[in-house]
């Protein structure tokens, strides 16, 4: 009986645990500011859409409102992503859409030969039309798990 205990004891010890993230996943995180550098809250009502692949269009963000930040998920391998940012009035008047453009560089990840691949990602460049947006800015190029910086800062215009 000693002699099962501690064969057992062994073989249990003996396996390891791998710890891969449920998600491979990462996504980009934007925080609106204002131009004196203070968190914004933007009024009107904000969805975001992409183009897939396959030609169909995403919805990512529908009617949001009193938005102060956001998170997009970026792509694997493409070296530039694009996302329709479309802005309503909160009397629905008055449709702005503005489109922004993200250069990155693709980073495969290796965790393990037991996890799912995963790509971290430079972001190189991003640019914009400037309908409801007035700027927006790099604020960390390195997306990767961290969910706590943000990446970008978008600056919106704002009617008086």
């Amino acid at each position: 009986m000693p002699l099962y205990f501690i064969t057992l004891l062994i073989t249990t010890s003996a396996c390891s645990s791998i710890d891969c993230p449920l998600n491979s996943l990462v996504y980009t995180q934007y925080q609106l500011m204002t131009p004196d550098g203070k968190v914004d809250t933007l009024a009107d009502t904000l969805t975001i859409f992409t183009n897939r692949v396959d030609g169909n269009d995403s919805v990512l963000i529908n009617r949001s409102v009193k938005t102060t930040e956001f998170s997009l998920p970026i792509s694997y391998a493409q070296n530039q992503d694009v996302f329709f940012i479309e802005t309503k009035d909160t009397l629905y008047k008055t449709t702005k859409l503005d489109t922004v453009t993200i250069e990155k560089e693709n980073k495969p990840h290796f965790e393990s030969v037991d996890c799912a691949p995963a790509f971290f990602h430079k972001i190189t460049s991003v640019s914009c039309t400037h309908n409801a947006i007035d700027s927006i800015t790099i604020n960390n190029q390195d997306v990767n798990y961290d969910t706590s910086k943000k990446h970008f800062f978008i600056y919106f215009k704002h009617s008086n």
